[in-house]
């Protein structure tokens, strides 16, 4: 685990032992130079072009100002859906294109009556779709200045009540662990999934299913200024350890391939699904291929152009134990535990975290 090792490295001070070069996830990221910082090369001046990559996800690896990060893949999200359920309920992919919630959840009912089955899963340790929500819109529980606001939240509140409402319904199904997904989605037993757009890679498992699935963007929240229906979940960035041997080299290599090269992503892309957050490589057309397993639809150009429109918000050092917290709270208010009271307590054990006692 990268970060554990980089983390054993730096507070053994054994900066020597650091990699030239390491990939971080996005959501690990701030975490990881907050609390490391030593172990990171500052890119502000360096040659490569940070205008160049999505705003949100430069973001990602900005601290106090500085670049420390080469942004790699993009988590843009995506709801992917079984078409032939939909047509069973009287329904077509343009039924759930650009709605809110509550529109989405009532095309949801619908289908889960005619087919049983439920529009999306959720792991209850981990409802990352929390997260996804507030970014949609633009916001986020990690304020600018590096605190954090669950307690007394209205918009996680009122995703919590849409989270709530799914379940209630059948609309969204809540899971174990996303084995539990990937087995459902093989076997036909889920009708779609919302997440990041990394996980076409197993909605592509069941080659009997090609044809029979489509591609569209998430609800967005209900009557919330700014509220859009985009979002980001997961991804990655390079980052250059200040023990590289040659840093300018490095830079260098990074600033003529990942921020560089269009050439590159099209050698990449077509044996990884890569979605670049290098907006030349968006515009060259690389992306523009009609996808046989989704009904001949140009999947990955509509990804690259719903990543452009994902709102840039604060991601915080915590965003995983923001997580945990919020799968105990969802599961104690799902057994009739009051909303506040659960949001003042995960909002207690995040601060803990972030008191100095959960780093990494």
């Amino acid at each position: 685990d990268v970060k554990t090792k980089i983390a054993t490295m730096v507070s053994a001070g054994n900066l020597e032992d650091l990699p030239d070069i390491f990939c971080l996830q996005d959501t690990s990221f701030q975490n990881m130079v907050q609390n490391y910082t030593e172990a990171f090369h500052d890119l502000t001046d360096s040659s490569i072009d940070f205008s160049q990559f999505l705003d949100f996800k430069v973001e990602a690896s900005v601290y106090d100002g500085k670049n420390y990060g080469i942004p790699f893949d993009t988590g843009t999200c995506i709801y992917a859906v079984r078409t032939d359920y939909l047509e069973a309920a009287g329904y077509t992919v343009e039924d759930i294109t650009d709605v809110t919630w509550d529109e989405f959840i009532e095309v949801g009912k619908d289908v889960v009556e005619t087919t049983g089955y439920p529009m999306l899963t959720q792991a209850s340790t981990e409802p990352q779709i929390l997260g996804v929500m507030m970014q949609s819109a633009g916001q986020s529980v990690f304020q600018e200045d590096g605190s954090v606001k669950i307690a007394d939240n209205e918009l996680l509140m009122q995703c919590i009540d849409i989270y709530n409402e799914m379940v209630d319904t059948g609309v969204m199904q809540v899971i174990n662990s996303n084995d539990e997904l990937v087995t459902g989605l093989t076997q036909g037993t889920i009708g779609g999934v919302l997440s990041g757009c990394w996980i076409l890679a197993s909605v592509q498992l069941a080659d009997d299913q090609s044809g029979k699935w489509a591609v569209t963007n998430i609800p967005s929240l209900p009557g919330v200024e700014g509220a859009t229906n985009y979002s980001n979940l997961g991804g990655s960035s390079w980052a250059i350890s200040s023990n590289c041997r040659n840093p300018e080299l490095a830079e260098e290599f990074f600033a003529s391939t990942f921020g560089g090269s269009v050439e590159l992503y099209e050698t990449v892309f077509p044996s990884t699904g890569l979605i670049a957050p290098y907006i030349p490589a968006a515009e060259s057309g690389i992306y523009d291929t009609e996808q046989e397993f989704f009904g001949g639809q140009k999947v990955y150009q509509d990804i690259a152009d719903y990543a452009q429109l994902v709102p840039t918000v604060p991601y915080g050092q915590y965003t995983a134990e923001f997580n945990t917290a919020m799968g105990v709270a969802l599961t104690n208010i799902a057994s009739g535990a009051d909303v506040s009271d659960e949001l003042q307590i995960a909002q207690d054990s995040v601060d803990f975290a972030m008191a100095g006692n959960g780093d990494t």
